[in-house]
């Protein structure tokens, strides 16, 4: 790990900000907290640091990324988000969801392995991954941290940096952030469909 950055949990140094977007555009793995709990990221429409998060977490080209976004208007210029949606999505960002959308045309195709034509984004309660996102001028490759052979993400940032700490660039650390995972809605279709129940309120789609 070539850099450790504390940052306060609810106001971060723009200036250490602009360190760890510096290292993603330059092809860095940073891991960083989410209003989930911790994950792994890299800049978009960068092969090689995608493929290292494959590697470190052990995972086939069918595994779906997600698009941290800095707000909605973010989330229109990648996904094909029509009214209905975009209402719906209104109520609830930024918080705990993931939603499924059609992908636009400036998604990669390393985003959407097997002619996938989907794309999970978000636009989460955390001011860290938004001023990224805001910062980087483009959305975060994001997956959760969960190690292979485990059920559970690593938590803690002392924990990350011991476990995988020669595998990353960068760590992030706000300290505890805790982990509950996201509700997952799919937004694809006319119908909205609930397909993982989660920290985000789900009335709003049932």
């Amino acid at each position: 790990m070539s850099q450790y950055i504390e940052l306060h949990p609810s106001h971060p140094d723009p200036r250490m900000l602009a360190v760890v977007v510096d290292s993603l555009k330059s092809g860095a793995v940073i891991a960083y907290p989410t209003d989930s709990g911790y994950a792994l990221g890299c800049a978009m429409g960068q092969q090689k640091p995608l493929d290292r998060i494959c590697q470190l977490r052990e995972l086939d080209k069918t595994h779906n990324f997600t698009l941290i976004c800095q707000d909605l208007a973010e989330v229109s210029h990648f996904a094909k988000v029509d009214n209905t949606a975009y209402r719906l999505m209104k109520k609830c960002v930024p918080g705990g969801y993931t939603f499924i959308l059609k992908a636009g045309k400036t998604v990669p195709k390393s985003l959407l392995p097997s002619g996938k034509t989907t794309i999970g984004v978000r636009v989460p309660d955390h001011p860290t991954p938004l001023a990224l996102s805001a910062q980087l001028n483009e959305p975060l490759v994001s997956t959760t941290l969960i190690l292979p052979g485990q059920d559970l993400p690593l938590i803690y940032p002392e924990d990350i940096a011991d476990a995988i700490g020669n595998q990353i660039d960068v760590m992030v650390d706000v300290g505890y952030c805790g982990f509950e995972p996201t509700t997952v809605v799919d937004l694809s279709d006319n119908v909205p469909q609930i397909l993982r129940h989660g920290s985000g309120d789900s009335q709003f789609f049932e």
